[in-house]
């Protein structure tokens, strides 16, 4: 890594598209999450600690845990960040930084390309496929982990549920409607090899997903994706998500349109880098808690 993880985490917005667009989603998850920047600070946040003495010694113990490449913190770190700009979030950051606190949508239609649905669905379960290797790397559990992230989702809070909730919201509900889970489990059902391979994103993440060939990849895909279709249709159902309830709440931070909500999902997916953000936070907590529990 070309940064030490004090560095990324203080760098993480305190504004911008992407914090604007995940605090749209409060509503979904109500005080789960909080925008919690800078290095110094998260331990303060997650530990409680006010000791500047103890505060250094866990910041230490973190970093050094982080650096310890047999840990697997600096690969999940380098799978939410593969995983954000394989769906073209990063591809269009200086775009992003030209908007202002008064963001139009309309403006930038011309600029916007909606994607097919197959598409739309593989990057969702690419998206799926990084939280599972991921989540195996920050807890170091062996294998494929799908079984064991299957059964902790159900535990996700803080930053890793949002991460998700932001998913399902931007990546599932807006593009596909709220049965998008059913319609990616169709078209995944009928992907081949190839239809992998051909995407744009695929080569970004083929290297971290399990399986021999592309075969074997998409293999691996399908259960993932199994593994947490039931969680999602459920999450879903219990917040009564539906494309107009999420477009009403993203107009309360951003001008959007209801009636172009293809658009609305290419302008996220352009605009904003949730994934990675969350991912770095998520990574912060599960460091700071394990420095803390070690010293």
């Amino acid at each position: 890594m070309s940064k030490p993880i004090y560095e990324i985490i203080d760098e993480l917005p305190t504004s911008g598209m992407t914090v604007r667009a995940l605090n749209a989603l409060d509503f979904v998850i109500p005080g789960q999450w909080e925008n919690i920047v800078g290095f110094e600070n998260t331990i303060k946040t997650i530990t409680g600690e006010t000791d500047e003495s103890m505060v250094q010694q866990i910041g230490e113990r973190a970093i050094h845990l982080y650096n310890d490449k047999s840990q697997g913190y600096q690969t999940a770190l380098w799978i939410y960040q593969k995983v954000n700009s394989a769906g073209g979030a990063l591809g269009s950051a200086a775009l992003a930084n030209k908007f202002t606190e008064s963001v139009s949508f309309l403006s930038f239609l011309n600029r916007l390309t909606p994607k097919a649905d197959n598409l739309q669905a593989i990057d969702l379960c690419l998206k799926i496929v990084g939280e599972v290797v991921a989540y195996t790397k920050i807890n170091g559990i062996p294998g494929d982990g799908i079984a064991e992230f299957g059964g902790a989702i159900a535990d996700y809070g803080n930053a890793s549920l949002m991460r998700m909730a932001a998913l399902i919201c931007f990546d599932g509900v807006i593009p596909l409607g709220p049965d998008f889970v059913l319609k990616v489990e169709d078209m995944v059902s009928k992907f081949q090899p190839s239809d992998l391979t051909s995407h744009p994103g695929f080569s970004y993440l083929s290297s971290f997903i399990p399986g021999t060939d592309s075969f074997g990849q998409l293999g691996f895909i399908r259960q993932s994706f199994g593994s947490i279709r039931d969680w999602m249709g459920s999450f879903v159902s219990s917040h009564s998500l539906t494309q107009n309830v999420l477009v009403s709440n993203l107009q309360r931070f951003i001008e959007v349109s209801e009636s172009k909500l293809d658009y609305v999902a290419a302008f996220l997916d352009m605009t904003t880098n949730y994934y990675e953000h969350t991912g770095i936070q998520t990574l912060a907590r599960s460091l700071v808690e394990r420095a803390q529990a070690e010293i």
